[in-house]
């Protein structure tokens, strides 16, 4: 059976038709998704449409997120929304898309008054430290006060000379049996004493600053002024601007954003939060009677230099700026986990015990160590339960919760100590098998070309988004080594790729983002929500072998547990 649809605002998109057995149950957690069948034709009708958009061409393909949301009216009738992040050619109210929620771009209202005048500050300021004779005197006052340093410097030294020099002469006198005169011992005594009146008038005489250096102090503090003016105004132009941010949640009720991040540990929140698609989304369902059904998120354009965004790939909502807000405006149920813990658990394999350790097989969805809410189930608290008389920490090392394969347990503080040198010494090799899916045919010839005869490399230095943890960013000036070698186990298809993966360093997503990321192998794991570009039931990324030295016996040993893909 087809139900004909129809949703009369200028914000609304129309389904041509749709099945009444495909439309979604409940809305899905927009951290954690599979885009639904209608998302996933909504979104291509929005993009065929941005195809066509040579207005926007120039801003767009340089990177912009885009979301639907599909909605169910009062009257049974289901459609979607459309939404884009932050704005538009300075713009958040393009037909066709749902608007701020907020619109604080009005030329002649409070936010853009008063963002000119924070404007023109800076200007004010850069023009104050561009200044030619401004940064010609400093130089002059900085090679100034260097001068006299050494002035000081060089009679400290002195000081220290003639003092060596009468010590010198105390010394030989005492050698020889023939004391020193009471008139040479007194003339040293006034040479040391003088010499030290002499440094401290001079230190005075240095400190005493001329008149253009004290002009060029009050220039400073002026300067200091301004700024510390600009961060104030800026600050609570910040905080009033959040506060206008009303959002709404499932059952009516409000708060704005200084509320929703108060108990957060950033407490202020991000530059842009509210201007995400989610919120923008959820906001206009709720304001207009609409129950959201599904939502799913997608990118456009070129793939940012730090962070992965693949063109037309889904992707979920920012943990930083939305993270708070979505769970607000959402049902708590929404983000619910349907895995049990005794489901999950009974999924643990241990592949080796002895007394001192055990290596088990970590399935993905399992945390390694407890998280946020304690109560999540987790290798720890697993291994706490199994070996309760066990002494020391455990966790030796961890896998992403979405990752699965070999950890190492120890169950004595002998064997965690030592095995904890093991991994810090790099002495441990680990082996992790990933399916990848290259942009094309030729993307995947590369990898085989790279790696041909042997092993490829990996080095991009990373570094935590602190916007959007976990997710991690390329950083060549900050971030900190990463390396990583690949090896080609099988070509799948045209553009799908069987690797194992070495990690030569263990920072947090090395694997994920190195398969991802355009200047590593630029073919994402399959089933990766983070950085991806193929959506699949879990993340294609297994640990299948470990080799390291028994604590206690000294011998080589490996372990191997295959992939389930």
């Amino acid at each position: 059976m087809r139900l004909n649809v129809y949703l009369c605002s200028m914000e609304m998109q129309l389904f041509k038709n749709i099945e009444l057995n495909n439309i979604p149950e409940r809305m899905n957690n927009p951290f954690s998704y599979e885009p639904h069948p209608l998302c996933i034709e909504a979104c291509r009708e929005l993009q065929d449409e941005l195809s066509q958009r040579n207005d926007w061409r120039k801003e767009i393909d340089r990177g912009k997120m885009f979301g639907v949301l599909i909605v169910e009216a009062d009257n049974s009738k289901i459609g979607y929304l459309r939404a884009y992040s932050g704005q538009i050619g300075g713009r958040s109210d393009w037909e066709g898309f749902v608007p701020a929620v907020f619109d604080y771009l009005q030329p002649d209202g409070y936010f853009k008054v008063h963002e000119a005048e924070i404007s023109e500050m800076n200007q004010q300021i850069r023009q104050f430290e561009a200044n030619k004779n401004l940064i010609k005197a400093k130089n002059l006052i900085d090679d100034l006060q260097q001068k006299r340093q050494e002035v000081i410097a060089n009679y400290q030294t002195k000081i220290k000379e003639a003092k060596e020099k009468r010590d010198a002469r105390r010394q030989e006198a005492l050698s020889a049996g023939t004391p020193l005169s009471e008139e040479e011992e007194k003339a040293m005594i006034k040479e040391s004493q003088f010499m030290k009146a002499e440094l401290k008038r001079l230190k005075k005489s240095i400190n005493e600053k001329t008149a253009y250096e004290t002009l060029y102090e009050n220039y400073e503090k002026d300067l200091k002024s301004a700024k510390q003016l600009r961060k104030q105004l800026s600050e609570e132009l910040q905080q009033w601007l959040f506060s206008k941010f009303q959002m709404l949640n499932a059952e009516g009720e409000t708060k704005n954003l200084l509320e929703i991040f108060k108990d957060e540990a950033v407490k202020i929140p991000p530059a842009g939060s509210g201007e995400c698609c989610e919120p923008k989304l959820l906001q206009y369902a709720y304001q207009h009677g609409y129950k959201p059904l599904q939502m799913a998120m997608f990118w456009w354009g070129e793939s940012p230099k730090e962070e992965i965004r693949h063109h037309l790939q889904f992707y979920p909502a920012c943990n930083g700026k939305c993270k708070p807000i979505l769970h607000w405006m959402l049902p708590k149920t929404v983000f619910e986990t349907q895995q049990t813990e005794t489901t999950i658990y009974n999924k643990v394999e241990t592949l080796y015990e002895d007394r001192e350790l055990a290596v088990i097989y970590k399935p993905e969805g399992l945390l390694s160590v407890p998280g946020k809410d304690a109560a999540q189930p987790s290798v720890y608290a697993l291994m706490r339960r199994k070996y309760q008389e066990a002494t020391g920490p455990l966790i030796v090392h961890r896998l992403d919760m979405a990752t699965s394969g070999l950890m190492i347990v120890a169950k004595t503080e002998f064997a965690y100590h030592r095995l904890q040198k093991e991994f810090l010494n790099h002495r441990v090799q680990k082996k992790y098998v990933a399916i990848v899916c290259g942009k094309d045919k030729e993307s995947c010839n590369r990898i085989l070309k790279e790696a041909e005869g042997g092993r490829g490399y990996i080095s991009l230095p990373l570094i935590a988004d602190f916007l959007d943890r976990p997710r991690q960013m390329v950083n060549r000036g900050q971030g900190k080594e990463a390396i990583t070698e690949y090896e080609v186990l099988e070509r799948i298809d045209d553009t799908h790729l069987r690797l194992a993966l070495y990690p030569k360093t263990g920072r947090t997503h090395q694997l994920r983002v190195h398969c991802a990321h355009q200047e590593g192998l630029n073919a994402p794991i399959i089933g990766d929500p983070l950085y991806g570009n193929e959506p699949a039931t879990r993340l294609h990324l297994h640990a299948e072998e470990i080799t390291f030295e028994h604590p206690m016996t000294g011998k080589k040993m490996t372990i191997t547990r295959k992939a389930d893909f």
